[in-house]
């Protein structure tokens, strides 16, 4: 059957094939094939956010409102953090997509207002990350659901990457839930994509050194974001340095050509960042449809800038990123100077 307009039918309608007249007649048709609609899948819904709108971040999981216009709520998973933040401080969504700053904080839930948003509007849809770069957490990087997933990791893994370390303390919790013996092939990876995690970093690698084999990510989306975007540059070569320091191996992760594995031609910024991964151990790159075109790219980016590294060095300056008291010549200190750009004082 042809139909010369488009037409819809409802989940549950039962649609039946048309006779073949001439198997019937040969006693070959032996009833008509049909077939039942099934339940269509559910359209994924956003909220349209644009700057000047208030935002209620809340622990109630209730379905958002699609339809409102200026003032907007949704759920929060983890909503323990709401209680450890501050009027004043900021708050981003989906890696930095939408941005504002809280303006009050109630039982249960924080009020922000937008500052950051397209000029028409961002689509900010469920199961999207939130950063709260100037928060002090007091929650736990292990959750109980990590806690639980790591008896299945301890079997069936090679590597336990754990997100959001923020402390060495965070690692030491990890660390005493490991046996040295009967967990020595385990391999922990550690994922420096807050502020708080590159404060510390001295402190971590410290404790992780405790493990026989190690090794950090630089979670540059996240990072990104809590740092500021300007200082991404400076963060992530001061992390290589002092993982450098520490012997430990180091993988350069998030958006690695990645323009290139989702379209198949990459923008000359891209190229320009993958070169400068050939510093660390490892590089991660994103799923896409031309992963092996940007796998192949990058290899030969790499091999390239292997040969030019080998004859030209970077002059390796004094870190002062995590001095805490100050020169030794009686200059002022970091922290004096107030370097931090609007983040932690004590940053170079």
């Amino acid at each position: 059957m042809t139909l010369e307009k488009t037409a819809y039918f409802t989940p549950g309608t039962r649609l039946a094939a048309a006779p073949d007249h001439a198997a019937v007649r040969k006693g070959h048709d032996h009833g008509r094939a049909s077939v039942k609609v099934g339940d269509l899948p559910s359209a994924e819904e956003s909220l349209l956010i644009h700057r000047g709108d208030s935002l209620v971040l809340t622990s109630n999981l209730d379905p958002a409102d699609n339809t409102s216009v200026g003032s907007h709520r949704i759920g929060c998973t983890l909503a323990g953090v709401l209680a450890d933040t501050r009027a004043g401080e900021r708050i981003w969504f989906d890696d930095g997509k939408v941005g504002g700053v809280i303006t009050a904080v109630g039982p249960g839930e924080l009020t922000a207002r937008i500052t950051s948003a397209a000029s028409q509007g961002t689509r900010l849809r469920a199961e999207k990350g939130i950063n709260l770069p100037d928060s002090r957490l007091s929650i736990s990087a292990l959750t109980e659901q990590d806690i639980a997933d790591l008896e299945h990791v301890r079997e069936l893994a090679d590597i336990v990457s754990m997100s959001f370390v923020r402390s060495a303390a965070d690692v030491r919790d990890l660390l005493a839930r490991l046996d040295p013996g009967q967990d020595r092939n385990l391999d922990i990876l550690l994922k420096i994509e807050t502020v708080a995690a590159f404060n510390a970093l001295p402190d971590i690698l410290l404790e992780l050194m405790k493990w026989a084999d190690v090794g950090v990510m630089i979670a540059r989306g996240d990072l990104a974001v809590e740092a500021g975007f300007e200082r991404l540059a400076e963060v992530q070569e001061e992390i290589l340095w002092l993982c450098e320091a520490a012997h430990v191996p180091v993988i350069w992760a998030t958006q690695v050509l990645d323009t290139l594995a989702r379209t198949g031609r990459p923008s000359r910024a891209e190229v320009t960042d993958a070169a400068m991964a050939q510093r660390a151990e490892c590089v991660m790159l994103n799923k896409g449809p031309f992963i092996n075109e940007a796998i192949s790219m990058l290899a030969d980016i790499l091999g390239r800038m292997q040969d030019h590294t080998q004859k030209k060095r970077s002059l390796l300056r004094r870190l002062r990123a995590w001095d805490q008291t100050g020169a030794a010549d009686g200059t002022e200190s970091n922290a004096e100077a107030g370097t931090g750009g609007g983040m932690d004082p004590t940053w170079s």
